[in-house]
């Protein structure tokens, strides 16, 4: 069965009733293919699926006239119609890794813009709709430092925070991902479609699960949150008011087994006691974006180092291939390194600037770690 035979399958089965994006994954375990499970008879599915759905199933199967199959077709030349976009099935090689191990992944995610990009390391920065001046100086400063510092910045191209974090990554010239709660043929709000166009045309991406068409509804928003927090390291709240649908995207990330991270702000900000409550229950408080990088910065190296064949060292002299051993994949700074090496702070920032140049190196703030 070919791609698009295989995908037509899928669109076809993701409209069955009661076929959740859980179930499928399960069901693709069990069976192997997207092809086995369409082909399957009724014996071998009713484990999986109602008997409702079954005869559903089984009538589409025959009739090669039935609506579905028009459905499905249309759906099929508008991604021919835009070659921007990328339908990818749970299971394929392009799906990222890290939002596939969560136990609710979506069977199918529509990319639009630069696949690659949703493989990338990623920090999630949520936060309220309406934050306050210091929320969202806090947004964009936090997600321009990081963005300088190799992580993308995944939202939710909300009004408010999402918006401050994805225009500060693209401040920096960073990567920032929008996941949407709409199809991916839609943006909402309306007015953040430039933002969006930006956001592509920088080398980011656009993400939907949902099927083309699919308005903004209230259900949409929670479970765009688990795909936000899927994608990511760690989720930072910025600023949240306790019952904040951001506190949803935490919930999820505690739950995906993923560092969630909190700014703190006055006791008398009602947009900072979500905050407030997540460090209660064991999120990192965090002050600067230094704090990020201490806690994030070797799974960062690490991600870094499995999308980017390293670079050849047979070359270097062994003075700078002692110095990279004594760097490591960890963040460090650089008295630490002035300590370790015993150089001088000139002559080992002269160093450290030839091994960045030669893509060794990368700097994040005031911290070193191997590229």
């Amino acid at each position: 069965m070919d791609g698009q035979t295989s995908l037509a399958s899928l669109l076809t089965l993701l409209r069955l009733p009661g076929l959740g994006a859980t179930t499928y994954c399960d069901m693709h375990r069990h069976f192997g293919s997207t092809a086995a499970i369409y082909s399957a008879d009724a014996a071998a599915l009713k484990y999986w699926l109602e008997p409702s759905s079954l005869q559903l199933l089984r009538r589409v199967r025959d009739d090669l006239q039935h609506e579905w199959h028009d459905a499905v077709a249309n759906e099929l030349a508008w991604l021919d119609e835009h070659p921007d976009v990328r339908a990818i099935a749970w299971g394929e090689d392009d799906y990222p890794s890290l939002l596939a191990q969560i136990s609710c992944a979506p069977a199918l995610l529509y990319v639009r813009g630069a696949v690659d990009a949703i493989e990338l390391p990623q920090l999630a920065i949520v936060g309220t709709r309406n934050p306050s001046a210091g929320g969202r100086n806090n947004a964009h400063e936090f997600a321009r430092y990081l963005a300088a510092g190799g992580f993308a910045i995944t939202s939710g191209l909300a009004l408010g925070v999402d918006a401050c974090a994805h225009r500060g990554a693209l401040d920096a010239g960073g990567v920032t991902i929008a996941v949407l709660g709409t199809g991916i043929d839609r943006v909402y709000p309306a007015r953040h479609r430039q933002l969006a166009a930006e956001i592509v045309a920088n080398g980011g991406a656009l993400v939907s699960e949902f099927p083309l068409g699919t308005g903004s509804t209230a259900s949409n928003f929670p479970r765009r949150n688990r795909i936000i927090s899927g994608l990511s390291l760690g989720t930072l709240v910025a600023e949240a008011a306790v019952k904040s649908g951001s506190l949803i995207t935490a919930r999820y990330a505690l739950e995906h087994e993923r560092e969630v991270f909190a700014i703190p702000g006055s006791i008398h900000n009602p947009m900072a006691k979500g905050c407030h409550a997540l460090i209660k229950r064991g999120a990192k408080l965090v002050e600067s974006a230094d704090d990020i990088v201490e806690e994030l910065g070797g799974a960062l190296a690490f991600k870094s180092q499995q999308l980017v064949p390293a670079p050849a060292v047979s070359s270097m002299s062994s003075a700078d291939r002692k110095l990279l051993e004594l760097i490591g994949y960890d963040p460090v700074s650089l008295d630490t390194l002035c300590q370790r090496s015993g150089l001088e702070p000139g002559a080992l920032a002269a160093q450290l600037m030839t091994l960045e140049l030669e893509g060794l190196v990368s700097q994040s703030g005031s911290y070193f770690c191997r590229c």
